[in-house]
């Protein structure tokens, strides 16, 4: 993941840069950076007018340019798999010019496409002109004043806001969605705001915005919860979990883990409790680190992991909330807690087949039987351990070793 972020901030800083000194009103940096294709002016066969006159073409004309615009298309892919990727572009500016002449959703959709494939070939100036595009179109398509929400075109923002995803451009994309949530906001579309919602959280998600992202999948919970909609509120609380764990905020997971809860509780659906639990005593455990008053609040969750799953036989699942539990019994100086789960995770290593799980709860045991000096019973679990360890070609000498000490034990 580390390396994705940086790959993503320098190519943005590289974008940025570039954008900085194309808009640059310098006169001795014209021939070195010059102006887009994207903006020239000059005829093209394909068009009877010059692109400064404002009428429109007509129903004729559009069918005609739009099938000479797919053709350009299909030329500059022809070229691009032949490996010409100079030419290809060449054609596909050409095509990006005339789309104006479409409208601009054409145009948006048009610059999407095309933008798309040059971040894919890793060609950042083509990038850098359909970004500059956008934005020009972007401009005209927002009103002057924030609350002409009326005369907004939400086809072209959400264009818009899908071919600033292609070309990797998150903050003028959010620009545009948040434009478009006033405008449904105001026109009391519920359905259209949780849309929008949602390609706004996704999109924080996707640049690892997390604190953004969570702002709204809260706002979303919020709508789920006050709409009875059960089915995206479970989603949206499984996401809110899943942000607050990556971020290291263990008490807002707890508190929307402990929602999840009562409502698998509530519908009776039990198989998801152990792992969940599982997480709300992993986090308790966290807080416990600044505040030791919450470790009991973890073994009870460990707890209820561990025998919910042994219940559903999730034999695995109740191993390692066990193994957990011992763990803390242990740093608790709770010896005696400690073997009575550690004889019980035997059997649950011996019910899920698992003998790498019993050779390793036979040595728990073996090393508990040690901190409380009784040598015999200790010598007894490495002896299990070690025909373990010899089935399964695995820590053989470990357990040699431990039964050769414990052999010149006085005892």
């Amino acid at each position: 993941m580390l390396q994705r972020l940086i790959a993503i901030a320098t190519v943005a800083t590289l974008f940025s840069s570039s954008l900085t000194l194309a808009e640059s009103k310098d006169p001795n940096q014209a021939d070195k950076f010059p102006p887009s294709p994207l903006e020239i002016t000059t005829p093209d066969p394909l068009v009877p007018r010059s692109p400064k006159d404002k009428q429109p073409l007509t129903l004729e004309e559009q069918q005609r340019l739009e099938i000479a615009l797919d053709e350009l298309n299909q030329q500059a892919a022809a070229k691009l798999q032949a490996g010409d990727q100079v030419t290809a572009f060449e054609i596909w500016n050409r095509e990006l010019r005339l789309r104006h002449f479409l409208g601009s959703i054409a145009e948006v959709q048009a610059l999407s496409r095309v933008g798309e494939i040059a971040w894919n070939q890793n060609n950042p100036q083509e990038v850098q002109y359909i970004t500059q595009r956008l934005q020009v179109i972007q401009k005209q398509a927002l009103p002057a004043k924030k609350s002409a929400q009326k005369g907004v075109d939400l086809e072209l923002l959400r264009s818009l806001g899908v071919a600033y995803q292609k070309v990797r451009s998150p903050k003028p994309a959010l620009e545009v969605y948040n434009q478009v949530l006033a405008t449904v906001r105001q026109q009391q579309d519920a359905v259209a705001e949780v849309e929008t919602l949602n390609t706004i959280g996704g999109l924080h998600l996707s640049w690892f915005d997390y604190p953004q992202a969570a702002s709204t999948y809260e706002q979303l919970l919020a709508f789920a919860t006050s709409r009875g909609d059960r089915l995206n509120e479970v989603a949206y609380l499984k996401q809110l979990a899943d942000i607050y764990d990556k971020t290291e905020q263990p008490q807002q997971a707890i508190n929307v883990q402990n929602k999840l809860a009562q409502i698998y509780l509530s519908e009776n659906n039990f198989t998801a409790i152990p792992e969940l639990k599982f997480a709300i005593a992993s986090n308790y455990e966290s807080l416990a680190k600044k505040n030791p008053t919450l470790l009991q609040d973890a073994f009870e969750n460990y707890q209820e992991a561990y025998t919910t799953a042994w219940q559903l036989q999730q034999y695995v699942r109740a191993g390692e909330a066990l193994q957990k539990l011992i763990a803390l019994y242990r740093s608790q100086g709770q010896i005696d807690e400690a073997l009575q789960a550690s004889q019980i995770l035997v059997e649950i290593e011996e019910q899920a087949v698992n003998y790498y799980g019993l050779m390793e709860a036979y040595d728990k045991i073996g090393q508990l039987y040690l901190e409380r000096k009784e040598y015999p019973q200790a010598l007894t679990a490495f002896q299990k351990g070690l025909e373990l360890a010899q089935q399964l070609k695995h820590q053989e000498t470990y357990f040699t070793q431990q039964i050769q000490k414990l052999s010149k034990t006085n005892f």
